[in-house]
């Protein structure tokens, strides 16, 4: 009885909703945002996303406003004006396209950590649609090969060209542990080092200052300057660290690092995780193809001036009912159009019984 299309068969009318939805009762007596809805017009309530209490729950420390104005790349190179899409994309649009800002080596690097490391499972309430997705509708997850490595570098010492992996902390201390050994098996004269000569208070030069160590003892203290590096200025830059008490060799949170003396305990910091939102709004339908001609701050024009990873910068409703309205110049505003109403994860197959009649005929 809801289908009333002819052209689509899913265009079921508002009313056939609304019969439900404008005086919706709870089981559990409790009230219902949804319990007053007669259209998209009338008694909708704003989306739940983006207010003082829905607070975005990653930890990715991310300031867009300062990546929406002209930026500087790097120390030595003029400003750049970054665009969205070259940090978020379709994941169709993300398998075709190049990155202006990705790094090849990263983007081909096996990595330890998984997606339940990074992300928060996508919400999967909502009935299930009948079309498959096209790659088209959702953001695909920001990656830091495809959208950070070209300009937020991790290196870690003057005397390499190349950065870290962006990986766990015992992956990067065990990469370390190796560059530096293989380094000194081909420098051995670095193992004396020399103290730059200072000045006392008087100005009067100190005498330069003169150590010889040993191969093991020199990975040990280069390795924990570039960490110290890492943790407390680069990594820290982005991700959340935190640090627990020292504690004895083999625990949570300590490597282990050959020094002179044999087999030593390295404290390594603890990241949280990213728990990135990968869908914010899973009991509807969106599709980011069929609004390409729209600028992306058409619609989250929060995304200019906010400055906390905490700002949730989905828009509201009244965004939506700019296009979305009942009338011929206005795009489809229909309850159908954004919700689904069967969930067809749960339909039945059938076996089908019937021949055309033309077929069966020899007709054709």
């Amino acid at each position: 009885m809801e289908h009333r299309g002819r052209i689509n068969i899913l265009a079921a009318s508002n009313q056939a909703c609304a019969e439900c939805h404008v005086n919706l009762q709870a089981a559990s007596g409790k009230s219902l945002s949804t319990s007053h809805i007669r259209s998209f017009e009338d008694g909708h309530p704003n989306f739940d996303v983006g207010d003082k209490t829905n607070r975005d729950p990653g930890t990715i420390k991310l300031n867009h406003s300062l990546h929406m104005k002209p930026i500087r790349r790097a120390p030595s190179e003029p400003n750049v004006q970054l665009d969205c899409g070259d940090c978020h994309r379709t994941a169709a649009g993300a398998a075709k396209s190049t990155w202006a800002y990705a790094d090849a080596k990263y983007s081909a690097a096996s990595v330890s950590h998984t997606d339940v490391d990074n992300f928060r499972p996508a919400g999967t309430s909502g009935p299930a649609p009948h079309n498959p997705s096209t790659g088209r509708e959702l953001m695909a997850p920001v990656k830091f090969s495809n959208a950070c490595a070209a300009c937020h570098l991790l290196t870690f010492d003057k005397r390499f060209d190349f950065g870290v992996p962006h990986d766990k902390p015992e992956v990067i201390h065990a990469f370390l542990v190796r560059t530096f050994r293989e380094y000194i098996a081909t420098h051995a004269s670095e193992v004396r080092l020399q103290r730059d000569p200072g000045r006392d208070l008087t100005r009067k030069p100190l005498p330069p200052e003169f150590r010889i160590l040993t191969p093991a003892q020199w990975v040990t203290e280069r390795t924990a300057v570039a960490e110290d590096l890492l943790w407390r200025k680069t990594c820290k830059q982005c991700h959340t660290l935190s640090f627990s008490a020292k504690s004895s060799r083999g625990k949570a949170g300590l490597a282990v690092a050959q020094g002179n003396d044999g087999d030593v305990s390295v404290e390594l910091p603890n990241v949280a995780p990213a728990n990135i939102t990968l869908r914010w709004m899973p009991h509807a339908k969106f599709d980011h193809g069929a609004h390409e001609g729209f600028t992306c701050v058409s619609c989250h024009a929060k995304a200019l001036t906010s400055t906390e990873t905490s700002d949730v910068l989905l828009p509201g409703i009244e965004a939506c009912k700019k296009c979305h309205a009942p009338g011929p110049e206005h795009a489809e505003s229909r309850c159908f159009e954004c919700h689904t109403y069967h969930d067809w994860s749960k339909r039945k197959e059938v076996t089908p019984k019937f021949t055309l009649p033309a077929l069966s005929t020899g007709g054709h």
